[in-house]
């Protein structure tokens, strides 16, 4: 099936008095004039005439009531209770049952069963791992690394979000596992974040997603991203490949106060890659991105803009800062494992980092100054609205259809209307009520306008593919929307 969208320009310039300002609006409904979200106003070119401002997507009674759910009493206790284990260094014992890495790993692990035991059913936890070997670097000695996690299965084949957390800490040095090394901010907090999530998106009193779940906590981060890297590559080695379809980690997240003292308390960070690697996107794939104009609409950045639409609201309290961008300078975080398997992966991290209080021994030095990654320097309310902007990342994009395939634009002849095809996303179109075109000027950084073109595989719109960025999304029968695809010229 396809739509069409044209205007006959001739017929137009003869029917319309000069004096129009905006001659097509005589012809079409005029535009809602919305609050424009997502509109830039050094980006206000080509003047859009058809279609609806994209605006942010309210979130549902369920989502709603998740969101309540979240509790910073929760994540306080989970973050002294990690805390309390003296050391999670990966290198730590993994021996006892009080101090460790191994003692915070079974604790993660019978948390996780407690809520999948109150789930009937639909939430189920494992531990994974593998042993390292001495790496000449970070790791001294044979290591095993584990990660734990929850799976809440949804009712599609094959199709799944990541949550996660790293739950090994450091102190100055990168090799003293034996050492006090707290780990509060870096990072019980993100830990804390998906256990949270897990107990309340399992609950069996909400509906299942058409996506699975993974609530996740990683070792290994601090010695080489290695708990992230295994997790990774098990879901891009199983058979089939694991249809991962966005994964977040959420590393730093526990404070929005900066080191000069200032507070941001209503803003997390996002960062999202560009560019993916050559191991994943071919030098063909890569020259047409790059002759397109496509280098910012990578599935990176377009989880991103997705994420923008859906987590900023009254229910989260937050702020999303999308930064187009891997990661912070001299750091790296567990997305990138899953960027360079081919997932999409993004970092949550809270908006000015306090290094006083990061990869620090706990100590005051001369001048009175407190160091180390302590529980007092979190903001227990903040994580929760963290939480939150990942609960409604999460859910929306879980309950919504998966990205359609095979998306391309007519590139065969010149003119000024566009024409697009795309294949139905891997489960098919049962879930899907229809598609959406959506674009923005090239210079803008999100969506900014939205066509619903119905329940068709293909749509031609009268705006010309040469002037602005599209995307091609799926909207589920119930309105929700996914995440929009790049269309490719087709060959």
């Amino acid at each position: 099936m396809k739509f069409t969208i044209l205007v006959a320009t001739a017929t137009l310039a003869a029917a319309v008095p000069f004096a129009s300002r905006n001659p097509v609006n005589a012809v079409f409904k005029p535009r809602d004039e919305q609050p424009a979200t997502f509109t830039c106003a050094a980006s206000s070119w080509p003047p859009n005439t058809i279609g609806q401002p994209n605006l942010a997507q309210a979130p549902s009674p369920d989502l709603e009531s998740m969101l309540a759910q979240v509790d910073p009493a929760n994540i306080e206790a989970t973050i002294l209770k990690l805390v309390f284990f003296e050391t999670r260094h990966t290198l730590s014992t993994q021996n006892s049952t009080t101090r460790g890495i191994g003692a915070a790993r079974d604790w993660i692990h019978s948390e996780f069963q407690k809520y999948a035991d109150a789930s009937d059913g639909r939430l189920t936890v494992e531990t994974v791992g593998y042993e390292q070997a001495a790496d000449g670097n970070r790791v001294l000695f044979p290591t095993l690394i584990s990660d734990v996690v929850a799976t809440l299965h949804g009712t599609e084949d094959n199709r799944l979000y990541v949550v996660s957390g790293h739950y090994d800490t450091r102190n100055s040095d990168a090799l003293d596992y034996e050492g006090y090394a707290p780990g509060a901010d870096d990072d019980a907090s993100g830990v804390s974040i998906s256990l949270e999530l897990a107990r309340i998106l399992s609950q069996p009193g909400y509906p299942l997603p058409k996506a699975s779940i993974a609530f996740v906590a990683v070792a290994g981060e601090e010695q080489g991203l290695y708990g992230a890297q295994f997790l990774a590559q098990t879901y891009a080695n199983a058979t089939p490949r694991v249809n991962v379809e966005g994964m977040f980690t959420n590393d730093i997240v526990g404070s929005p106060t900066a080191d000069d003292g200032t507070v941001d308390p209503y803003v997390i960070r996002l960062f999202a890659q560009g560019l993916p690697p050559l191991t994943v996107e071919d030098s063909d794939t890569r020259e047409a991105r790059l002759r397109i104009g496509g280098e910012n609409d990578t599935p990176a950045r377009q989880l991103a803009r997705l994420v923008k639409e859906v987590a900023e609201n009254d229910a989260t309290g937050m702020n999303v800062s999308v930064i187009y961008r891997l990661d912070r300078y001299l750091r790296g975080g567990d997305h990138r494992p899953f960027l360079e398997a081919g997932y999409p992966g993004l970092r949550f991290t809270e908006p000015a980092e306090d290094f006083a209080h990061q990869h620090q021994d706990v100590r005051v030095d001369e001048h009175g100054k407190q160091f180390g990654d302590l529980p007092e320097f979190c903001d227990f309310e903040y994580i929760a609205r963290v939480a939150r902007v990942n609960g409604a990342a999460l859910w929306s994009l879980a309950a919504a259809p998966g990205v359609p395939r095979n998306v391309q634009v007519d590139a065969a002849q010149l003119g000024n209307n566009s024409t697009f095809y795309w294949d139905p996303p891997l489960a098919g179109e049962e879930a899907v009520g229809g598609y959406e075109v959506v674009w923005r000027a090239t210079s803008a950084p999100f969506w900014t306008d939205v066509i619903d073109v119905g329940l068709v595989n293909e749509a031609t719109v009268d705006l010309s593919k040469d002037n602005v960025v599209f995307g091609i999304r799926a909207r589920g029968t119930d309105g929700l929307r996914g995440v929009a695809v790049l269309p490719f010229p087709s060959s």
